[in-house]
């Protein structure tokens, strides 16, 4: 894996999960890291957990939902690195219904962390890293943006979305040697994850058994999917743009 030394990243929804992990590997690899999340507490956590290493990193409190909170937090990150080479848009929310059972205010909080923050960071990462010769857009997607599953609507089609999102700024910001990719998740051990079963009045140890019904047996690890995410990062991938990588243990299979 190439190294990230010298680069600066942002990673939404930083403070816990595929974030967390990711935010972690990053600034292993050698990149500083701005971590933007909703939680104080877990994301100071991280960055005092990157800095006992040695590494560079920042928090900032924000709402990707929120245009001026995101056009705030580019902003800071280039203050304290002076760059912005990688973007991972990875702040994201589930609500397990069908159309019937969501409501409208349901509806509109899934796609706007999900999709509008993607949107919102980009209309403003987007200049920086053209303006500096380049760089790479993460977003994350999931399998169920590449299918359909039960009870999930507003969060397939948010993914779906991400997907198409992604394959479109793939072509617009490609002529500014923007590479722009999503990874696609499977089931991973993430607080979010545990958080479905409750929504869905299921107990968590038999939804966890159903989550790892696939060909490897299990369900993913955040740090699997951190290593995607910085697989597509760096220059290993600098000729990967558009795509949508899976990784979850063969369940689109």
């Amino acid at each position: 894996m190439s190294t990230l030394t010298g680069k600066a990243a942002l990673v939404t929804g930083g403070a816990s999960g595929i974030g967390r992990a990711t935010a972690l590997a990053l600034a292993e690899a050698g990149a500083a890291v701005a971590i933007v999340d909703v939680n104080a507490t877990l994301g100071a956590a991280v960055v005092a957990e990157i800095m006992a290493t040695g590494g560079q990193a920042l928090f900032l409190n924000a709402d990707v939902t929120r245009a001026a909170d995101c056009e705030r937090v580019i902003a800071a990150t280039l203050e304290r690195f002076d760059r912005l080479d990688i973007l991972f848009n990875n702040a994201g929310i589930i609500r397990r219904a069908n159309v019937i059972d969501t409501t409208e205010e349901e509806w509109d909080r899934v796609m706007a962390v999900n999709v509008k923050s993607i949107f919102l960071m980009c209309k403003y990462a987007v200049p920086v890293m053209a303006n500096a010769g380049g760089g790479s857009i993460i977003n994350t997607g999931s399998g169920w943006g590449l299918k359909g599953g039960g009870n999930a609507a507003s969060y397939c089609a948010s993914k779906g979305a991400v997907v198409n999102l992604t394959r479109a700024m793939a072509i617009d910001h490609g002529p500014a040697n923007i590479r722009v990719n999503c990874v696609c998740p499977g089931d991973t051990d993430t607080p979010m994850l545990r958080h479905e079963a409750q929504q869905l009045g299921q107990a968590e140890a038999s939804f966890l058994a159903e989550a790892a019904e696939r060909p490897l047996r299990r369900f993913g690890r955040p740090s699997e999917i951190a290593q995607a995410v910085l697989y597509l990062a760096g220059d290993a991938a600098s000729y990967v743009t558009g795509a949508a990588l899976v990784v979850d243990g063969g369940g689109l299979a």
